[in-house]
């Protein structure tokens, strides 16, 4: 389990596979100047409810990784975060992207299962 930490302070737990996309979405958008809100569930363990942080170039951000390998990308996962960061509510995780989520979606069909 890995950790995203902003300006030091606010931090949530993140499984490590869905941290290393959140990281590839997030740096890709701060490269291009691009601030976006980012937003989580809080486990109950700490209360509940969610937390929502603006991301800008001048943020602090963390992302610390439990494990010391790379996990591999998924692309369709990576596009489907890219989505939720250009939509209004901004920035959040989604379940990842299955083989038969990208058969379905090839198929012809507009909706995006895996977007929620």
């Amino acid at each position: 389990m890995g950790k995203f930490i902003y300006n030091g302070s606010v931090k949530t737990e993140i499984e490590d596979r869905a941290l290393t996309h959140l990281q590839h979405v997030i740096t890709a958008k701060l490269r291009r100047g691009e601030p976006f809100s980012f937003s989580w569930k809080e486990d109950s363990s700490v209360g509940g409810g969610r937390t929502t942080v603006w991301v800008h170039a001048n943020s602090s951000l963390v992302f610390k990784y439990y494990g010391s390998r790379q996990p591999s990308i998924n692309r369709a996962w990576i596009e489907a975060l890219a989505f939720t960061s250009n939509a209004p509510t901004g920035l959040y995780l989604v379940p990842e992207p299955t083989e038969a989520d990208l058969d379905e979606a090839s198929t012809g069909s507009n909706v995006v299962p895996f977007l929620s």
